[in-house]
């Protein structure tokens, strides 16, 4: 079973982070939700009220096997200006551990120089603050240790790539057929 730390700030785009964290519940996984905020009731992006299960300044973020980042806006903005959250993310690049970012949060990853020479998505219009990467339209692109998305519409395709890489395509693929979601194109 992997630990996954998903952060929340106000602002964060709700569905991003729920859809991800989710997927992740559904596959077994140990995830926690981290408010960045000093409190533990957060004010997602679209006015929804999320509590989160521990605040940052209350968890030792080493033992993540993978810190994911939900976009939105204020949301992203609030989160990179976090420094326990940049310090962690920093620490878990050094480390080689995985980090996943969605819609306009790989901007705070290209800020820190996490995304150097990686192939990276992101939410349209957010492309030049990707710094140092090599910047793909895909929906979901993982190159190394880092997982990133491009928006709300992917939050499904990002859990299950993150399962993946915590477990095996064959048991995120159960998970993936468990919630009806066969990616049929119209």
């Amino acid at each position: 079973m992997g630990k996954v730390y998903a952060f929340l700030a106000d602002g964060s785009e709700e569905v991003e982070l729920l859809a991800v964290v989710d997927v992740l519940l559904r596959g077994g996984q140990d995830v926690k939700l981290v408010s960045v905020t000093g409190k533990k009731n957060v004010t997602g992006s679209h006015g929804i009220k999320l509590q989160a299960d521990v605040l940052i300044s209350q968890t030792d973020l080493k033992d993540g096997d993978v810190l994911f980042l939900p976009g939105g806006m204020p949301g992203t903005r609030n989160l990179g200006a976090n420094e326990e959250l940049v310090r962690a993310l920093m620490e878990a690049h050094e480390d080689n551990r995985r980090i996943a970012a969605i819609c306009a949060a790989p901007s705070i990853l290209g800020r820190l120089g996490i995304l150097e020479g990686k192939k990276a998505t992101c939410f349209p219009g957010f492309e030049q603050e990707l710094k140092g990467a090599a910047v793909v339209k895909q929906g979901v692109v993982t190159d190394g240790n880092i997982t990133t998305a491009r928006g709300l519409g992917y939050a499904l395709d990002m859990g299950i790539e993150l399962l993946t890489l915590l477990v095996d395509k064959l048991h995120a693929r159960k998970i993936k057929e468990a919630i009806q979601y066969d990616q049929i194109p119209m």
